[in-house]
């Protein structure tokens, strides 16, 4: 196990467990710089979004590597404003132009927009069939948007982007993906820090010779979720993939489970302003 250990999606596309997440990483120096770093690291997996504004620094830090750009997967999404399908047909060539690339890894409709998140997964389905993405796919799905996206769809989603930690551990639109054989990813997965201190995340973490950071993304890694936690600094990207020397007994998998409260510290797809 380590930083290349794949899950498959139910295309056969093996997608890095681990990622880097790079959401609020400035394009430019910030994100350039945070991405080499990973790479250099070992981390193969790389999840960026037009909304993000930094394709350009990632395409960039890809290229600069020297990794063949076979070895590297690489996710992003199209935004809210870009939805529909013409609209996502041009949101996706300029990712593609942005990212100086030929293909991505994995696209994903970033958030369902009522009313047009079906015909942007038409679009999707079309750059699929098109091998100008090897794996398509949604983020911040909820059952009842899955639902009424699979009853019209030719291609099913690969994957599913959530707000996933310890306190917010969405067993239903995990048990859903799973029925389904949709791939459940983890953003914000550590809760943007918020929780770190927690006194059980703080025992298990001193009993394993951890970090409490440590001990979240394990759980996720246990727990069948791709996880990309986000860092612009080599040392917490080096910590966050220090995982792969131990592992949670199933009795400390329970106790992260239990930290669950519905919590989240972004929007609720049912609630964003769309």
């Amino acid at each position: 196990m380590s930083l290349t250990t794949t899950a498959t999606l139910h295309n056969g596309v093996q997608i890095p467990r681990l990622g880097l997440g790079v959401y609020k990483m400035e394009d430019g120096t910030d994100v350039y710089h945070a991405v080499l770093s990973a790479l250099e690291i070992g981390y193969r997996h790389i999840d960026t979004a037009s909304f993000y504004q930094n394709e350009e620094g990632v395409g960039r830090a890809i290229r600069d590597s020297g990794i063949p750009r076979e070895e590297i997967f690489v996710t992003t999404k199209v935004w809210n404003d870009e939805q529909g399908y013409e609209n996502t047909k041009k949101a996706f060539q300029a990712s593609l132009e942005r990212l100086g690339l030929d293909y991505v890894d994995l696209y994903l409709v970033h958030w369902p927009v009522p009313g047009k998140y079906k015909e942007t997964y038409k679009a999707l389905e079309e750059f699929y069939k098109a091998k100008k993405a090897r794996a398509i796919g949604v983020s911040n799905f909820l059952p009842h948007h899955l639902e009424d996206l699979l009853t019209d769809v030719e291609i099913k989603p690969m994957a599913n982007q959530i707000e996933l930690h310890p306190q917010l551990t969405q067993t239903e639109t995990r048990e859903f993906c799973k029925k389904h054989d949709i791939i459940v990813e983890a953003w914000s997965p550590l809760a943007k820090a918020r929780y770190l201190d927690d006194p059980v995340l703080q025992s298990l973490a001193e009993k394993y010779n951890k970090t409490a950071a440590q001990i979240i993304i394990r759980w996720e890694y246990q727990s069948d979720i791709v996880t990309i936690p986000k860092s612009v600094k080599p040392t917490r990207q080096k910590e966050n993939a220090d995982i792969f020397d131990f592992e949670l007994t199933e009795e400390d998998m329970k106790k992260v489970d239990g930290l669950n409260q519905d919590k989240r510290t972004g929007p609720h797809p049912d609630e964003f302003n769309y």
